[in-house]
């Protein structure tokens, strides 16, 4: 073997190093070939033929299935800032007509008017609450519902292909 001889330059410290690498040969082997029999060679191509299928289906499938998550999700989007819209609209119609009681608390002459019109103006929103909650849950049904009902039938429809 032949030896080689690496000197390295001197670093902050100042010392030089010099190492004697040894040189190795790598042998060389002969690689036999080996003839593969014809019905291995079948079953291979088939195996990766059938891979191959169920990756294409595969495939599909979870575009399939990520296109019904984009809907749903568009649906879901638009039923909440529906439902964001109904809620503002609910407050803004209470908050007008609690200002309006307090204008017309100012105006009143005596207790049994004041009991009078406290007592109209809690029945009426008692009334109006009941309304938008309904309004409200009827809204959260249906954003639900439409939601919902694209998730399972498109995986219903994915799942029975694949």
């Amino acid at each position: 073997m032949a030896e080689t001889t690496v000197k390295a330059k001197a670093g902050k410290t100042g010392f030089a190093a010099s190492a004697a690498l040894p040189k190795f040969d790598i042998p060389k082997f002969d690689i036999p070939s080996v003839e593969i029999p014809a019905a291995y060679r079948e079953i291979a191509e088939k195996s990766v033929a059938q891979a191959k299928d169920a990756y294409e289906k595969l495939k599909a499938a979870s575009e399939e299935a990520s296109e019904v998550l984009e809907e749903t999700y568009t649906t879901a989007s638009k039923g909440a800032a529906d439902y964001g819209l109904l809620v503002i609209e609910a407050l803004r119609s209470n908050a007008n007509a609690n200002f309006d009681y307090a204008r017309d608390l100012f105006s009143v002459k005596s207790f049994s008017e004041v009991v009078e019109l406290s007592t109209a103006h809690a029945r009426k929103q008692f009334e109006a609450v009941t309304a938008q909650t309904k309004d409200l849950t009827a809204l959260a049904q249906k954003v639900t519902t439409d939601s919902v009902e694209p998730i399972k039938t498109g995986f219903n429809k994915t799942f029975r292909a694949a």
